[in-house]
């Protein structure tokens, strides 16, 4: 059963545009980092209240940076609607955006856990940082599969560290190695996240319908075209800019067989990834009570699903 991470009755009633456009955003979210959270506390037998606040604060959080992603890169879909900076102006998605990390805040200095606040407040500079970074990304064909690295392990894997790592700073659990171990499994699995992201937009694994190419009709060299274009000269990678279909990509690589054949090494170089964080779950046992090791066998499958897009058995 999915936390009830929003409620209207917590945000003042004489803002009914603010709630209105919170009722828009929350709407049809998987809360997927919310049920992370969820897998943690029932293992670590954290207090309702506790988890309640700790998913409402990743989802508040990632949503606050959706509001602010969305108008940066003048989408205009989100989650299948319109993005609130199109369906309530520019002023006012940035506006909620401040409110909701705003009530983070003050959410958790109720709590009374200081490391807990100041942890929560470099995740979100990061995410702010990464989005700098990002942005001074744009039009420029020449990137490198670790500069997006480092731009995707400020806005996205420090999300999924902070729900592997929260839980238990919560609780006062501080072991020097079990967060550094919990920080590289995050870390990985918000680089498989954003990599398979990726690939959505030159229509691989894209269950999920997502627009192609609008990465790089945006102007924006993703991981994979990163990648794909690895090899390629400065004159062939510029010719992407024009390329509106997926027809023209395959004929710039000589080849729909020859794109497949790209993708395909794409994949076993994140199987490393995959790997690697099954390592590290291994190391996370040692800090693990009798009662919190089944905790191991619901995160063993994410990497995979996150990756592959596939659901857990």
């Amino acid at each position: 059963m999915d936390i009830k991470v929003y409620d209207s009755k917590d945000f003042p009633a004489y803002l009914p545009k603010l709630n209105h456009l919170y009722d828009d955003l929350f709407a049809g979210g998987k809360g997927f980092r919310a049920k992370l959270i969820r897998m943690l506390a029932t293992s670590l037998q954290l207090p309702a209240k506790t988890e309640l606040l700790l998913a409402q604060t990743i989802e508040f959080i990632h949503n606050a940076s959706l509001l602010h992603d969305d108008l940066v890169d003048r989408s205009h879909l989100r989650r299948g609607k319109t993005t609130a900076w199109l369906k309530f102006s520019p002023e006012y998605a940035v506006l909620a955006g401040d409110y909701l990390l705003a009530r983070v805040m003050v959410n958790l200095s109720s709590h009374g856990n200081l490391k807990l606040v100041q942890y929560t407040a470099e995740v979100i500079s990061d995410l702010l940082e990464g989005e700098w970074l990002q942005d001074s990304l744009i039009q420029d064909f020449s990137l490198e599969l670790s500069q997006l690295d480092r731009v995707h392990n400020l806005k996205t894997s420090s999300l999924f560290k902070w729900c592997l790592r929260a839980p238990f700073i919560s609780i006062e659990r501080y072991e020097p190695f079990l967060h550094t171990t919990l920080q590289e499994m995050g870390t990985i699995l918000g680089q498989l996240f954003q990599r398979s992201d990726d690939l959505l937009d030159f229509d691989i694994r894209n269950f999920e319908g997502k627009a192609i190419l609008g990465d790089l009709k945006s102007g924006y060299l993703n991981s994979f075209g990163a990648f794909l274009t690895r090899s390629w000269s400065a004159d062939a990678r510029e010719k992407l800019k024009s390329i509106r279909t997926l027809p023209e990509l395959y004929a710039l690589c000589e080849g729909k067989e020859k794109f497949v054949v790209r993708v395909n090494e794409f994949d076993e170089g994140n199987l490393f990834l995959i790997q690697l964080y099954q390592h590290h779950l291994q190391t996370l046992t040692q800090f693990l009570s009798e009662n919190e090791k089944p905790l191991l066998q619901q995160l063993q499958p994410l990497s995979e699903v996150l990756y592959w897009r596939k659901k857990p058995e």
